[in-house]
């Protein structure tokens, strides 16, 4: 009896353990590196370093390996739309958000919310309703987004505001953005990615419209 409890005592470790570990990738699964083709290496290297670090084991970058001569030109876009563009962080973040939660991309509001709250965005962007307390910038931003994906036209009026802010260079930014990040959501939801841990407060169901 004694040697059936300690069994079962294992047994009951190897269960808690099992249900805390996240699942398995069964989609786009993760490749090893010396499954790697020459131009799949040479993107992964180019990741690896600042400002990016990524690993190419992580999504979505384990989904846009699987095509390397798409991935180099994914990878420079938001390069240019993350670091170089006319936004500052917190306007970029805050659009990165507003894609995310339209899609309810987890693994992206995940990677992204910290982000933008060290930008100095209001946590309440998560609700999915019209942010009560925005700055200027962030409403005409926010408007211009909502424009789009909700109505499927800009209006004048939000079209002036956003130039107001913007310019026409700041507006094809964040055109630029929202694009992207369209692409990046639907990709993590292809390949079924959800945020690794519960460290950052997971979306809500998005209220039907």
């Amino acid at each position: 009896m004694r040697y059936v409890g300690l069994a079962l005592v294992a047994l009951f470790a190897v269960t808690i353990s099992n249900a805390g570990r996240a699942a398995e990738p069964t989609r786009f699964t993760p490749l090893k590196a010396e499954e790697l083709t020459p131009p799949q290496k040479e993107w992964a290297d180019a990741i690896a370093v600042p400002p990016r670090n990524a690993k190419f084991i992580n999504p979505p970058y384990r989904a846009y390996i699987r095509n390397p001569e798409l991935a180099p030109k994914l990878s420079a876009m938001s390069d240019y739309l993350r670091w170089n563009s006319s936004l500052p962080a917190r306007l970029s973040e805050f659009a990165i958000l507003i894609t995310a939660r339209q899609w309810t991309a987890q693994y992206e509001w995940f990677a992204h919310y910290p982000l933008a709250m060290k930008a100095g965005l209001d946590p309440q962007v998560a609700n999915g309703v019209r942010p009560q307390t925005m700055k200027d910038d962030e409403a005409a931003l926010y408007d211009l987004a909502m424009a789009l994906y909700r109505d499927k036209k800009v209006s004048d009026e939000v079209y002036r505001a956003a130039q107001q802010k913007f310019g026409e260079r700041g507006i094809m930014d964040i055109i630029g953005l929202i694009g992207y990040y369209d692409l990046v959501s639907m990709t993590l939801i292809t390949m079924q990615a959800e945020a690794p841990n519960d460290s950052v407060p997971p979306l809500p169901p998005l209220a039907a419209k």
